[in-house]
């Protein structure tokens, strides 16, 4: 299969005003984001009305051209050699990727801007789409000028809801204001269509799952010296079996408290001896209002070990050295070096729109346990009766049933065994999806007594899965993906005429009834 990356004419670039992070920053929406602007930089021109609650560099200007075009080359260079289909077979660049010209601007804004600021961008650098990408709410403005936007111009929408049950009818006029809607996992693309009914014919509606860099996200073999001293600086030079791993912000529905307990069930399944060649090490912050202290929650959960029967204590020193908090904001490369160190990436969240940092896990080889929720799922490549990676429908919203329970090798997932309904008022009603720390700690036991060299064949699976043309979770799929979408949609687009729009109301909950399953 070959693939060309032949640049369009400065003059046939059409230009796109990003709405969202501040694409130089590390959220995983700014980091998809560069992903998304470096990659197709080729095809567009782009603007970033660059978000952040109080920016410190509002009201300036910042060229990233050059730049941009340096990641553009580094990157297509690498990916010449490594990029392979679903049958692992090489996808063929067919010349030397070359880029002459590179527009991107960088327009920081505290939030992610307001009327008046998209009305004076697009009189000064006149874009030819918006692309607004985070959860609707922020951009509840747009939506409300969406007649004034789409006379001229369509609004395309990389979006993601993770909660499938009930679908979200209240996110209706947010997607019926939209030309084009990317739906981050597949999950997001069934739901975008039963949101919208039989409005769904109007719209472009594309499965774009998140891509990142793989050639900086990849498997070091274990003797690289980079790796082994990062592993003994972690680790304090303390020898270990197994590592498990977690890397994501320390809030409320990442339930790391029961990823702990799981580790400490796990631990408390072996003898001393062995479970003293254990570690969990958490990338995150030990203490935040807006999850936990963790390290409370260490020291109340790895003391000593007693004898559930008797009460006997077993141990006399506690578990507490096993788990590492790792707080450093490490570059790429060197998250690259954690997740090489490591044995397994857990992630058990309630409320996970994608999991990015599973992604990079794979990328690099590790096994994975997660939660059946969400976007995790699309990562743990669940098969049908017939073979094929599952899709939804309005019978079928999501796996966390266990309706299929055939996946990748690579996976090693929980199921939830607790669903209630959460909400506020402007998102009444959100399913919240809870896998039990007992079931997580059999799969670590699992991951545990597996050899190296079965973790290590799991994960390669994983890798070469992910950057198959079915999976597709990398930068150079991620960007094919985004041009077929855009394409279609400037093909498509009319400018719409005058119509009502009563965001106010519409975003209330509309009692528009249930359109689909509640059991499945």
């Amino acid at each position: 299969m070959g693939v060309k990356l032949q640049e369009r004419p400065k003059g046939e670039k059409k230009r796109i005003l990003l709405i969202c992070d501040d694409i130089r920053v590390h959220s995983g929406v700014a980091t998809v984001a560069k992903e998304i602007v470096i990659n197709t930089s080729h095809l567009y021109e782009w603007v970033n009305l660059a978000g952040a609650i109080k920016h410190p560099e509002k009201g300036k200007r910042f060229d990233l051209s050059q730049s941009i075009k340096g990641a553009w080359g580094d990157y297509y260079k690498k990916v010449k050699e490594d990029i392979r289909n679903s049958e692992g077979q090489l996808i063929d660049i067919t010349e030397d990727p070359i880029l002459k010209d590179c527009y991107v601007q960088v327009v920081p804004t505290d939030g992610y801007g307001n009327a008046e600021i998209v009305r004076n961008l697009l009189k000064e650098y006149k874009p030819d789409a918006i692309m607004l990408f985070t959860d609707p709410r922020y951009f509840t403005w747009v939506f409300q000028m969406e007649d004034e936007i789409r006379k001229k111009i369509p609004i395309f929408y990389l979006n993601i809801w993770d909660s499938p049950l009930p679908v979200p009818m209240f996110n209706f006029p947010y997607y019926d204001a939209c030309d084009l809607l990317m739906g981050i996992s597949k999950q997001t693309v069934n739901l975008n269509k039963l949101v919208l009914g039989d409005k769904a014919k109007d719209k472009v509606i594309q499965y774009v799952p998140h891509g990142l860099n793989e050639q900086i996200y990849k498997p070091l073999p274990r003797t690289d010296a980079k790796l082994q001293e990062f592993r003994k600086n972690i680790l304090g030079g303390k020898e270990a079996d197994f590592v498990l791993f977690f890397n994501s912000r320390n809030i409320r529905r990442k339930q790391i408290p029961d990823a702990m307990l799981a580790f400490r069930d796990f631990l408390w399944s072996l003898p001393e001896e062995k479970a003293r060649k254990c570690f969990f090490v958490l990338h995150t912050e030990p203490s935040s209002d807006h999850g936990t202290d963790l390290v409370a929650c260490r020291e109340n959960f790895f003391g000593p070990k007693y004898d559930l029967d008797t009460g006997e204590r077993l141990t006399e020193e506690t578990f507490e050295d096993q788990v590492i908090f790792s707080t450093k904001k490490y570059p790429s490369h060197e998250l690259n070096l954690l997740y090489n160190f490591s044995d397994a990436q857990i992630l058990l969240t309630s409320n996970e729109g994608w999991g990015l940092t599973i992604t990079e896990a794979i990328l690099c080889g590790n096994p994975i346990i997660a939660n059946v929720q969400g976007g995790m799922q699309d990562q743990m490549r669940f098969e049908d009766d017939n073979g094929d990676w599952i899709d939804f429908s309005r019978k079928f919203l999501s796996n966390h049933y266990g309706t299929y329970k055939k996946h990748g090798e690579w996976a090693f997932p929980c199921y939830p065994t607790s669903r209630s309904i959460q909400g506020s008022v402007p998102t009444p009603y959100i399913s919240d999806d809870r896998c039990k720390w007992e079931d997580a700690a059999d799969q670590i036991k699992k991951l545990y007594e597996m050899t190296p060299e079965q973790r290590e064949e799991a994960g390669r699976k994983g890798r070469e899965w992910a950057i198959s043309q079915e999976a597709g979770f990398t930068s150079f799929h991620q960007a094919i993906r985004v041009q077929e979408a855009f394409d279609e949609a400037f093909e498509n687009f009319v400018p719409k005429g005058e119509r009502e729009l009563d965001i106010e109301n519409a975003t209330k909950f509309t009692g528009r009834h249930i359109n689909h399953a509640i059991r499945y």
